[in-house]
């Protein structure tokens, strides 16, 4: 059933009367989850991937997003109750869908570079299913200005904008709670070429979203919203970056300061660390930048570099501990515990892991890694020995918050460490109780005993 020209009510009834069909291209960590809430709330939902084994592990029901708790019985049950298929023929799949959803990765270099083929690939294959009355929408956060550079490709199919509609709805989404995200922790936003899309969408988006929905006043200005949210949080990260290392220098626990400071409710001080990683936080920033005409973002350029050093200032953590411990650092044993971005998600994008083991090594150091979401591979890929036990070792680095590293055996760890040294770049462990077993403990923001 097309929605264009519908209100949002009679879209709402389409979909949870199962007459509208939705085409979600891409299947991965956001996609997958996203076809999930769409089938459960009545649509007949079509996903599309490239993957043949990921399309044929769905339509036997199988999840292959195994991060995401709820998804493996929301995937098995509507798959079951014919709801939910995949394929890989894109252009078939736009052929029977009324609303097609691109969610596909933007891959970008470390300076927000976009390579937007993939994007470009998934227009091509809708234009030659497009008809009157689709709705075509992106979800993937791409620079603002990104969506309507699709316009071209999709009027290949003899429509012009107008007689289909085109939007933006970002994902609003994180690994380990996209259900939770989708369905209701926060409004979604909505951008539209034109008032009878717009409507449309707002009805789509209402249908699966307790919070509602938020409708901006063009594409560009949806897009800005997941831009400009992701900048927020990589400058105050950098802020609480820079204050702690101030913290450092005048002999001052900054996550103290911090606590008192965020009592007062103008003031969210946030949590300074190892570093930014992922696919989002540390890449919006560069679409800002790289977009700059006249304007020049120096806040969130310096951010960016403040953010990138921190692995770095990580390092000379380590060799504090050392020299106090009274060892160099060449020939000296150091485990990474960590080798993903943050804690319970096996994603690499910008793990400070990476350039921390790099640098150590070129000290001259022996650089041991072990990571529970990661394999052996995992740690020669980064440069690192895998290691699971503390036998041997100067200094254990802390760069990613898994839970397994908030309960460390820290009796074991005394008995079996070389020298002990504790470098806690996620603020994981208590302070006090690392220090009463003899430890040498080193934060981002706190490097001596208060």
């Amino acid at each position: 059933m097309k929605l264009l020209g519908l209100d949002r009510e009679k879209v709402r009834n389409a979909i949870e009367k199962g007459r509208v069909t939705v085409a979600v291209y891409g299947l991965g960590k956001m996609g997958l989850p996203l076809a999930a809430v769409f089938a459960e709330h009545g649509a007949k939902v079509i996903g599309v991937d490239i993957n043949e084994n990921v399309v044929e592990m769905i339509n036997r029901g199988e999840n292959h997003v195994k991060e995401e708790p709820g998804l493996d019985e929301l995937l098995k049950k509507n798959v079951e109750e014919g709801r939910l298929s995949a394929t890989t023929d894109g252009v078939e799949a736009a052929r029977k869908a009324d609303v097609m959803v691109i969610l596909v990765p933007t891959l970008t270099d470390e300076r927000g570079n976009l390579k937007l083929d993939p994007v470009y690939d998934v227009a091509h294959k809708i234009s030659q299913g497009l008809e009157k009355g689709d709705v075509v929408i992106t979800e993937a956060t791409m620079p603002p200005g990104t969506t309507e550079s699709i316009i071209p490709i999709l009027e290949e199919s003899g429509l012009k904008i107008g007689e289909f509609g085109l939007g933006h709805a970002p994902e609003r989404t994180m690994t380990g709670t996209a259900i939770r995200d989708i369905t209701g922790q926060y409004p979604k936003i909505v951008g539209a070429s034109d008032e009878r899309t717009l409507e449309a969408l707002i009805g789509i988006y209402e249908t699966i979203n307790r919070k509602g929905v938020i409708p901006m006043s063009s594409i560009k200005a949806a897009e800005a919203v997941k831009v400009f949210e992701g900048i927020y949080r990589d400058v105050n990260i950098a802020l609480a970056n820079e204050l702690a290392l101030w913290c450092e220098e005048h002999g001052l626990d900054a996550l103290e300061v911090f606590k008192a400071a965020n009592t007062q409710p103008y003031c969210h001080l946030h949590m300074p660390g190892a570093g930014v990683g992922g696919h989002c936080i540390p890449v919006y920033p560069w679409f800002v930048i790289n977009l700059a005409g006249r304007t020049n973002p120096r806040l969130t350029k310096t951010a960016r570099e403040i953010n990138d050093s921190m692995p770095h200032h990580i390092v000379e953590l380590v060799i504090k501990g050392l020299n106090e411990a009274g060892r160099p650092v060449k020939g000296s044993n150091v485990l990474v515990l960590g080798l993903t971005f943050r804690g319970g998600v096996r994603e690499f994008m910008k793990a400070a892991a990476k350039p921390i083991i790099q640098e150590l090594k070129e000290w001259g150091a022996s650089v041991y890694a072990y990571d529970p979401l990661c394999t052996p591979e995992d740690a020669e890929r980064f440069g690192a020995t895998w290691k699971e036990d503390f036998k041997g070792v100067d200094v254990v680095v802390i760069t990613a918050d898994h839970r397994e590293f908030k309960k460390l055996d820290l009796n074991r760890m005394s008995a079996e460490m070389r020298s002990k040294v504790i470098v806690d770049g996620r603020n994981v462990l208590d302070p006090e109780e690392v220090e009463k077993l003899g430890f040498g403990y080193f934060r981002v923001g706190r490097v001596r005993n208060p």
